[in-house]
């Protein structure tokens, strides 16, 4: 299979006027808006990817038999490109992105993509609408790769044998439009994200149709976040919302970190991987481990445990200041925001904006 393909350019003869796209930048807001255009590649059986084209966002005719339709065959990635002071754009660790991707193929019986098509696909997209991408420290143009099953037909034996991926792009504001603050958790009981043998680990539209109850639930208990457990015992911490989870224990010199081990249920982030990388070298130990709810509550009474914090590619890191569930709560430290949360946060979107050094190679330059 060959590993990238030439991309027919279809230019949009009807772009967003300047002064429309600078009104749009001043204030995004988040997945709100979209870019002049979009790429898209076919896959076939038999024949591989094929048809790369950059062309006007618009909407994809589809037939109501699609596969994707009936028995959910799709899977998305997320990333961003960012503006840097020298006026380069650069992303994110694209390939880990990437081989993501194919991990969810695998788990979802999809074709894989070829690693440098991935990133190819990015690069077209965002020199074609490089306008997009905000000059604001903290803003960025969110790229969103997706891939679903275009087959028209309802047999349920067997994938689909044509798939369809696709990149749009979503310019974006500070996820923390009133800066950054601790948010409180419900530790869910009652729902299950993902069982062991299940699409967990997969990034996978279903596991997030599968949270809403859950997030509705800790919604209505006065809660902004969903706690995820294990789906046996229902006493293992595994996730928050749509991020992976990370405790502090100590302060100052003697602060190390636990995060839930990758067990196929978990999700394996990408800033998750970051920060178990960048951590050590801030002199940060870091432990890939299980935590109860039991342990998690005892070591935040005890001052044993003094933050807590999810971390994604959205908000980079999102603060725990307090958990409730149906027969307990907590305060996490005194309820605010940790030293060592924001320590790497500040590091990881420092390498991110061009503000400090990227010992890792994590920046990928597009322009």
């Amino acid at each position: 299979m060959s590993t990238t393909l030439d991309f027919d350019i279809r230019l949009n003869e009807r772009p967003l006027p300047a002064a429309d796209r600078e009104a749009v930048l001043a204030d995004p807001g988040w997945g709100l808006h979209f870019t002049d255009h979009m790429v898209t590649i076919r896959y076939t059986e038999g024949e591989g990817w094929h048809d790369a084209r950059l062309e006007p966002y618009a909407p994809i005719p589809m037939d109501p038999a699609s596969q994707v339709f009936h028995y959910a065959q799709e899977l998305f990635e997320g990333l961003k490109a960012y503006r840097r002071p020298d006026g380069s754009i650069v992303t994110f660790r694209p390939y880990m992105n990437a081989a993501r991707m194919n991990r969810s193929a695998q788990r979802m019986a999809m074709p894989e993509i070829p690693e440098q098509l991935f990133v190819d696909a990015l690069e077209v997209l965002v020199r074609q609408d490089r306008d997009w991408v905000p000059t604001r420290d903290g803003y960025s143009l969110y790229l969103r790769p997706f891939m679903f099953a275009t087959t028209r037909a309802l047999g349920v034996n067997q994938p689909a044998k044509e798939y369809l991926f696709v990149v749009i792009a979503s310019p974006s504001g500070n996820y923390y439009s009133k800066g950054v603050r601790p948010v409180t958790v419900w530790l869910s009981q009652d729902y299950t994200r993902a069982a062991p043998g299940g699409t967990g680990e997969a990034k996978f539209g279903g596991n997030y149709a599968a949270s809403f109850a859950g997030q509705a639930e800790a919604v209505e208990q006065g809660c902004d976040q969903v706690v995820w457990l294990d789906a046996i015992e229902h006493r293992w911490v595994e996730e928050v919302g749509s991020m992976n989870l990370m405790f502090v224990y100590g302060s100052g010199a003697d602060a190390r970190l636990l995060t839930p081990a990758l067990t196929g249920t978990l999700l394996p982030g990408i800033t998750r991987d970051s920060m178990l990388k960048l951590a050590p070298d801030l002199g940060i130990p870091v432990e890939e481990g299980k935590i109860s709810i039991e342990e998690w509550q005892a070591g935040c009474e005890s001052g044993e445990l003094t933050e807590v914090f999810g971390c994604g590619t959205a908000a980079i890191i999102s603060p725990v200041g307090a958990v409730k569930g149906a027969d307990r709560a907590w305060t996490i430290g005194d309820g605010g925001t940790g030293e060592v949360s924001m320590r790497l946060r500040e590091e990881l979107i420092g390498i991110q904006y061009g503000h400090r050094p990227d010992p890792y190679g994590w920046v990928h330059e597009i322009i």
